[in-house]
């Protein structure tokens, strides 16, 4: 039922493959297969698996999808909202060699090929595999499908070694005034043009005075408001990822923008992330801007309140930042006051 096969690999090393193949009345039923770098460790799998296989219903019960499929089902029965970059992640993932594999099938080996394969940043290898990771944790105790989440882990530790995934950077841009007056007077003409669009420049100086986060703004309702502060639902933290709903402090400039908005909507801005990233990204290509993101708008209200001269409790009131310590690389900025004291979009 089973064999072992060595297989020379492209470094020199040997690869050993156990595979297992079973038929019924000459239609192959079952086929799984696992590579190991030593003969005795795929021998010593390929006897546990022809012992399992060969317990009465063991067939039956036993359902190995493609990976692929696998993240269909993740997404579709996932009750947490899948994020924006998740779901393109996800997405992206699928079109990807691994993912035509068997569940079965999927060894570390084959989760660094797959990580060598994208054409990203080390950072961005590391999200991809993050995503993945949680498919792992889910299909094997969810569903029953046989996914080795050791496996990942082992690519984890392996990709982490070899310097294909790595921490990313702090992202230092921060928009000049003279950058923002150019944006601001952009979307004035598209708002002319078009005015059942978003309205990007009420947006813009919300997310710089309130150092909200894209997604945590468009999820804001009237009944999180409360005149100087507001609930911020799910907010982005490392150990948390539901529930971290966390009451932060409004700058006036951002009370004020809330406080111009129409109540004609549940949600006080009622867009989506994606027409407002959109709008932001095409917005400084037709200008001429480079290297400027929606979410440089946040590290910007937080260099802001610490040059005003704001201790980190009080800077963490506003941001909600819950360790501290993500505060310190703002340690070097000096206190000059607010550049922004004038500026003539503060009420817009």
């Amino acid at each position: 039922m089973g064999t072992i096969l060595a297989r020379r690999r492209k470094d020199g090393s040997t690869g050993y493959t156990a595979q297992i193949l079973m038929k019924r009345k000459g239609v192959i039923v079952h086929r799984e297969a696992q590579t190991f770098d030593r003969k005795q460790a795929a021998k010593a799998w390929l006897d546990r698996r022809e012992t399992e296989l060969r317990e009465p219903g063991a067939l039956e019960r036993r359902e190995d999808p493609k990976l692929a499929d696998v993240i269909d089902r993740y997404v579709a029965e996932s009750k947490r909202a899948i994020g924006r970059t998740k779901a393109q992640v996800l997405r992206a993932i699928k079109t990807y060699d691994v993912a035509d594999l068997r569940c079965s099938q999927i060894t570390s080996a084959d989760i660094v090929a797959f990580a060598r394969a994208l054409p990203v940043q080390p950072q961005t290898v590391q999200n991809y595999l993050s995503h993945l990771g949680a498919i792992f944790a889910v299909a094997r105790p969810a569903w029953g499908y046989p996914l080795n989440r050791q496996a990942m882990k082992d690519a984890f530790v392996v990709t982490r070694k070899l310097g294909l995934t790595g921490k990313s950077r702090a992202r230092e841009r921060r928009p000049t005034l003279g950058e923002l007056d150019r944006i601001m007077e952009h979307f004035g003409v598209v708002q002319q043009r078009r005015p059942r669009s978003a309205p990007m420049q009420k947006i813009v100086v919300f997310a710089l005075f309130s150092t909200r986060r894209l997604e945590e703004i468009t999820r804001i309702t009237w009944g999180d408001y409360d005149e100087t502060r507001v609930l911020v639902r799910d907010m982005k933290h490392p150990g948390d990822k539901e529930g971290n709903d966390t009451w932060c402090d409004l700058p006036p400039e951002a009370s004020a923008v809330i406080e111009s908005m129409p109540r004609t909507d549940r949600r006080i801005f009622p867009y989506s992330t994606d027409a407002i990233g959109a709008a932001f990204t095409r917005a400084c290509k037709v200008l001429g801007i480079e290297n400027l993101h929606f979410h440089d708008l946040r590290h910007e209200g937080v260099s802001r309140l610490f040059e005003m001269g704001k201790t980190i409790p009080q800077v963490a009131s506003v941001s909600g930042h819950r360790s501290w310590a993500s505060l310190t690389r703002y340690s070097h900025l000096r206190q000059v006051g607010d550049k922004y004291a004038n500026w003539r979009w503060s009420t817009c």
